[in-house]
């Protein structure tokens, strides 16, 4: 989906922004100790799968993946010095974003059982999805893995998620599983949802995460002639097509995904 213009002043409750605009923070809520959500004074037409360049003046900008549009909600790891900047952020300071960009996860067909796979901090988009797409689906297993129990995220949102649901609505399976056996199953989350490929218990794959375990859900996803929407997330640093940093495989992800479809339902 293409940005659509919003001209200066606009509110951003419509539509999407060309250049970076400064919104305040909401809430921030740490979910472990390398890890926050942060929420912010702003709205966009954006749907799950997209993400935003965030921006902080005269210091870098950098894409996270949406985890609502309203308000505008983001997960940011620690992982360098400028998510470390956005760790020291509070309600009230400002954070410049634009966006939305990329293609989205795209249901093909109501009623289907499907699986949303994230990995490490590549839940993000799934909650935001699960939450879209729940009234029109007949089930839903969710696996969320990561290296151990202090790094599994998002959990208690899924479970609220599921507590929420009506009686008529589609059900929802939550798994966790950690490489260290510290929480959940024991071992890989492909290893959670190869075990339910084998059952015939899915229709669709939608999965977040380290390209390496994308790979492998696209090769046990082929394996079982099952469709599968994968997010692969990169360092987009133009987020419109130019520079090329963000390439895999021939397809420039800013604009080609970062959801890419593999088989078709």
């Amino acid at each position: 989906m293409q940005p659509m213009s919003v001209l200066p002043g606009e509110a951003a409750s419509s539509g999407a922004l060309h250049l970076p605009t400064p919104f305040s923070i909401r809430s921030v809520e740490s979910d472990n100790e390398r890890t926050k959500t942060i929420a912010l004074n702003a709205s966009l037409n954006a749907m799950p799968g997209q993400f935003v360049m965030a921006w902080l003046p005269r210091f870098d900008e950098k894409p996270f993946s949406l985890v609502a549009a309203d308000p505008v909600t983001l997960m940011v790891t620690a992982v360098g010095p400028f998510s470390n900047l956005l760790h020291r952020l509070q309600p009230g300071d400002m954070l410049w974003i634009r966006g939305p960009f990329g293609r989205a996860f795209r249901l093909p067909q109501p009623g289907l059982r499907a699986a949303f796979v994230g990995g490490g901090y590549g839940v993000a988009p799934l909650l935001w999805l699960a939450r879209a797409w729940l009234p029109k689906l007949n089930a839903l297993t969710v696996i969320i893995g990561a290296r151990a129990a202090a790094e599994l995220l998002y959990v208690d949102r899924f479970e609220a998620l599921q507590k929420a649901q009506s009686e008529n609505a589609a059900s929802v399976d939550i798994i966790t599983s950690t490489e260290d056996g510290s929480a959940g199953a024991a071992g890989l989350a492909t290893d959670q949802l190869s075990a339910r490929l084998s059952q015939g218990e899915l229709d669709l794959i939608c999965a977040c995460g380290p390209h390496g375990m994308l790979a492998a859900i696209d090769s046990l996803g082929e394996r079982h002639a099952i469709p599968r929407q994968l997010s692969w997330e990169a360092y987009m640093r133009c987020a419109v097509g130019i520079c090329g940093s963000c390439e895999l495989n021939g397809s420039v992800l800013c604009l080609d995904g970062p959801v890419l479809e593999h088989g078709s339902v």
